[in-house]
């Protein structure tokens, strides 16, 4: 149940309340996924179907322990210690997005917004990595991994892994168009996860 609870609170905060937030100082929709038939449009139905994912393993966890075996549960990993580091990387996560949000102001969007102008952002945890948001979600998926060691979970990292990826090089490519010489400079001192100085 507490997992639940976590979850929903994950995405109140980082998906509603700060595009709520976003949207009320500049009446923009930072949730830029199309629907058309193009790598960007498809990246965001492979986003939404593995929050889906997430939200549907999680509710089985809380609300239907005797489904668990069908999630394929990995037995061999269910230890505390794991758990523990699971929690605290969830937690690290949530912390690492929501201040890296905050670091893009009003230049933060869900996909790639190609009609309205936005700055580049390179201060704060973008010092430190291009992707500091996507990285946060990428350590969420390892730590309900650790909580909730099973197939499922483990597809989550799989799928994410792709995705986000994916979603790294059309974001690079429209930055490159966006902001020519200023983003190479950007590229060449900032690593695209972890830049250790």
């Amino acid at each position: 149940m507490y997992l639940f609870i976590f979850l929903l609170f994950y995405f109140f905060l980082v998906f509603l309340l700060r595009s709520f937030l976003l949207w009320k100082k500049t009446k923009v929709n930072p949730i830029t996924f199309n629907k058309e038939d193009n790598a960007h449009g498809y990246n965001g139905r492979i986003f939404a179907f593995i929050l889906m994912l997430e939200l549907v393993i999680v509710s089985i966890y809380a609300f239907a322990p005797h489904w668990h075996k069908f999630l394929l549960p990995f037995w061999y990993l269910e230890y505390d210690i794991l758990v523990y580091i699971g929690w605290a990387l969830l937690f690290l996560s949530l912390v690492f997005v929501w201040f890296a949000q905050s670091d893009m102001r009003e230049s933060w969007r869900i996909g790639i917004d190609e009609y309205i102008k936005t700055e580049l952002v390179t201060n704060g945890f973008f010092a430190i990595s291009r992707n500091p948001i996507f990285l946060g979600i990428m350590i969420a998926n390892v730590g309900l991994f650790l909580v909730l060691p099973n197939a499922f979970t483990l597809l989550i990292i799989a799928l994410s892994t792709i995705s986000i990826n994916t979603q790294i090089r059309l974001e690079e490519e429209f930055l490159l168009k966006e902001f020519g010489e200023q983003y190479k400079q950007y590229q060449s001192k900032v690593n695209r996860w972890l830049t250790l100085k």
